[in-house]
């Protein structure tokens, strides 16, 4: 079996844990909660950033950062997790869904305006497979109309907008690094501080609604209870773990582009699919590599017909537009020209560290088999 995900694994994730059991340090904050922030920082240029313990997390801070109330509206494509959704309707906000790019599955920045009401209070643009929407565009619409910007960076570790690295144009930006991920710790993920209008309420945030952190920098004699917050901070272990790991990141990184390359090469000519396009402002990591049949009929049967030959391939998000939630609960604005047609077309192939371009290759193999003898 070609397997769709096995997660990284380094050389030193023992190591690390080891050496954090071996200083019976295991809350949040330690050496290497320190270690993996300050690793972030400097890859990405911003200055503030928490790990969490999921990328869910870091949206559910980023809504309470922003101050999100009951009947709020957040803009957003219909075509992601439900965790960029949730995070935003446990603060009362509703939903507006706008239409995607087919190119690239991300949110149609053209779109934005005609959602804008004066209840607008952000837009959550999500930056699929790694691939930068376009944020300049996105950006200019934020200022004009006074909204903040939250991204959903959760795949987009070392992928980039230009020069700009994902999570660090908006206001507020989100990591996961779920097992799924390309930087990994099991469950985990950072919140990047970018507006530093919100570096004072993300501390007290961050250390369950107390003035903590001005104690253990020693700017006070004791820590109380001074506003809402949660336990939003990652135990040491996984920090350890995720430490091990991101320091790797260049050399993951590396091999994944590089597959994702050797798989557009091979692929290009199989004139039945459908490709990604990349923007040219995109810089992207390597996360997702996936084809486009001509409908959801098709791309089940092949689908069940790598399962067959040994290939675990997989679909992506249902729009939570048309999910049992998002029917009663969201709206779409414009026309669903995109959405919904492109992701019943949409088949995830398998990309990890681990695979082998002789694993490309054989299924090529097989799908090549499948429209000439089974489609």
């Amino acid at each position: 079996m070609i397997n769709f995900n096995i997660p990284y694994l380094s050389e030193s994730e023992l190591v690390n844990i080891n050496e954090t059991v071996r200083k019976l340090h295991f809350q949040g904050n330690g050496e290497f909660s320190k270690k993996a922030e300050n690793y972030l920082s400097n890859l990405t240029g911003t200055t503030k950033i928490f790990l969490n313990a999921s990328g869910t997390q870091a949206l559910e801070m980023s809504a309470l950062l922003m101050g999100i109330q009951k009947d709020d509206e957040i803009i957003m494509p219909s075509y992601t997790f439900s965790s960029t959704a949730n995070a935003f309707i446990m603060r009362g906000a509703r939903i507006k869904f706008i239409d995607i790019h087919p190119e690239d599955m991300n949110m149609d920045e053209n779109q934005i305006e005609n959602a804008i009401t004066t209840k607008t209070k952000a837009i959550v643009p999500v930056h699929y497979g790694g691939v930068s929407c376009n944020m300049g565009k996105l950006m200019r619409v934020a200022h004009e109309f006074d909204l903040k910007v939250i991204e959903d960076s959760a795949q987009c570790i070392n992928s980039y907008y230009k020069d700009k690295h994902l999570g660090t144009i908006g206001d507020v930006g989100i990591f996961s690094f779920h097992e799924t991920k390309n930087i990994q710790c099991g469950e985990g993920g950072a919140t990047l501080i970018n507006n530093k209008a919100y570096y004072d309420k993300s501390e007290i945030l961050i250390e369950k609604g107390t003035n903590r952190t001005r104690f253990v920098n020693g700017e006070i004699d004791h820590y109380t209870w001074v506003g809402i917050g949660s336990s939003f901070l990652v135990n040491e272990i996984t920090a350890a773990f995720l430490y091990s790991q991101l320091k790797d990141i260049d050399k993951v990184t590396k091999k994944r582009i590089d597959l994702w390359n050797y798989y557009y090469n091979a692929f290009s000519n199989i004139q039945e699919l459908e490709l990604a396009k990349i923007p040219d402002y995109a810089k992207p990591n390597g996360h997702i590599f996936y084809i486009k049949t001509k409908d959801n009929k098709t791309r089940e049967k092949l689908r069940l017909y790598l399962k067959k030959k040994g290939v675990d391939a997989r679909t992506h998000f249902i729009p939570l537009h048309s999910s049992p939630y998002g029917l009663g609960h969201t709206q779409f604005i414009g026309e669903d020209k995109y959405t919904t047609a492109e992701s019943n077309k949409l088949l995830r192939l398998p990309m990890h560290y681990f695979l082998e371009y002789s694993d490309i290759d054989y299924i090529k193999k097989v799908i090549i088999d499948f429209y000439k003898n089974h489609a």
